[in-house]
């Protein structure tokens, strides 16, 4: 299974006492998916996967994959404790998921041997695609991904840390080591700011959450960037990124709950953020209105 252009990573709505509003969910993607994205990456990072039950996660999962209705393919995230992930790739496996994101085991310092071993239990309990996310702590050397990118059912290899001498090296180690198609992604929050970054070392995919309350702002950036318009690709950075990712900056968590707010500003209520993250503060929300009109407006 070989991914295209941008990739959506819808909210996680909620109501007002607190639990997944499914039907607004529903129609979230439904949206999303009429933009069209190359795949659905549902309870994710800006998912709130972090704050959801095994229940509502797999019931999220069964309708991001009947609202997208065989478009694009849906992968879900898990991760956490090896027991829990396996338990939430069961659920996803149920709700008919095409593949899984792999999240990073929380809390503890990994070796990368023990990530291999993460990823290759995880990966022996389930015949669905996956993608490893290397962020935070779970920090992978050109070695141990070569060796994880040669688990038959792992296809993809997504980059949460930055750091490009590290990635290159992993590039070129897989595409020299493995036998077999092998996608690499840009992770990073605000993935457009280093795109052009990842693309000079062979990383053409990339998570996009401005996709989630603004589709069209995203595709008008990827469209710039396949065409080498240099001109516009750099004031979509300038006039729209930069001032963006310098609101998200602000407070740790924004990098969701911006997007979320965003949804909500454009007429879906999608509801808050779970704790232990929170929502934005008034003047934060009337800055990010300014910078979504300025991102729009490059798109006349």
């Amino acid at each position: 299974m070989q991914l295209d252009g941008v990739l959506f990573f819808p909210v996680t709505p909620f109501d007002t006492e607190g639990n997944i509003a499914f039907d607004v969910l529903a129609e979230h993607v439904k949206h999303g998916v009429s933009a069209g994205p190359g795949a659905v990456f549902v309870a994710c990072g800006t998912g709130e996967f972090h704050a959801l039950g095994l229940e509502e996660f797999e019931r999220a999962v069964a309708v991001a994959v009947e609202a997208t209705a065989g478009k694009v393919p849906v992968f879900a995230g898990a991760g956490g404790s090896v027991v829990a992930t396996k338990e939430f790739v069961r659920a996803a496996e149920r709700a008919g998921a095409n593949g899984i994101l792999l999240l990073p085991p929380y809390l503890v310092t990994n070796p990368a041997a023990g990530l291999v071993r993460y990823v290759a239990e995880v990966a022996g309990a389930t015949e669905l695609p996956i993608i490893v996310y290397q962020r935070n702590n779970a920090r992978f050397t050109p070695e141990t991904v070569v060796e994880v990118a040669r688990i038959p059912n792992v296809v993809g290899f997504k980059d949460g840390i930055g750091d490009l001498d590290q990635m290159q090296r992993i590039v070129l180690s897989v595409r020299a080591g493995v036998d077999k198609p092998f996608q690499f992604f840009n992770g990073l929050p605000t993935a457009e700011m280093t795109q052009l970054a990842y693309r000079g070392i062979g990383v053409e995919l990339y998570s996009s959450a401005v996709f989630c309350f603004a589709p069209e702002i995203s595709i008008g950036f990827y469209n710039a960037v396949q065409a080498g318009d240099t001109e516009l690709v750099n004031r979509f950075l300038l006039e729209f990124y930069k001032p963006l990712v310098e609101l998200r900056d602000k407070v740790p968590g924004y990098a969701v709950a911006l997007v979320k707010a965003a949804v909500r500003a454009n007429g879906l209520d999608v509801g808050g953020v779970r704790p232990p993250l929170i929502d934005p503060a008034d003047e934060h929300l009337a800055a990010l209105d300014k910078i979504i009109a300025a991102g729009k407006a490059l798109l006349a």
